[in-house]
């Protein structure tokens, strides 16, 4: 019964999504087929199949969820709006590598790995983006300087 109830609450949201995909988002232009305007079109039709599925058929099992589960549950929602919060003054890296440090820790990673993770998923990440898919990811208002920095000497060479 608990995934009927969920699936219907997300049923109704993914048909509002569904809606603002398919007449409120309009780019000036698409440089490729699978543009800013689609993947929100593609992505609430697949959603809105799984939920129907989820509806139609849902889980056998009785679902249970503990104390610690609702916990870092909600702490992860926290985390989140914390993320974005601190996405444009700190930057990509650092705000990510953050993140990353305190769900992997929240989630039972010990000290060295969630520093390590994190600190991958920062790094790894913004290159990833930067470098090979051209984004322009914030640089933050610590570490943007440094760059700035960087590219006046990098100019002077």
């Amino acid at each position: 019964m608990v995934d009927r109830i969920f699936a219907g609450v997300l049923l109704v949201v993914a048909l509002a999504y569904s809606i603002m995909a398919f007449t409120a988002i309009r780019a000036p232009f698409q440089y490729d087929p699978l543009g800013p305007e689609s993947w929100p079109q593609i992505l609430s039709l697949v959603a809105i199949a799984c939920l129907l599925v989820m509806l139609w058929r849902p889980d056998a099992t009785r679902m249970g969820v503990t104390r610690q589960t609702w916990f870092r549950l909600t702490a992860t929602v926290i985390l989140l709006a914390a993320y974005a919060e601190l996405y444009e003054p700190l930057g990509f890296i650092l705000s990510t590598t953050l993140f990353g440090v305190a769900l992997s820790a929240m989630l039972g990673a010990g000290a060295l790995r969630s520093a390590i993770f994190g600190v991958a998923a920062g790094v790894i990440g913004y290159v990833l983006c930067v470098m090979l898919l051209g984004l322009n990811l914030p640089e933050g208002d610590l570490i943007g300087p440094l760059f700035d920095l960087a590219r006046q000497q990098e100019g002077t060479s």
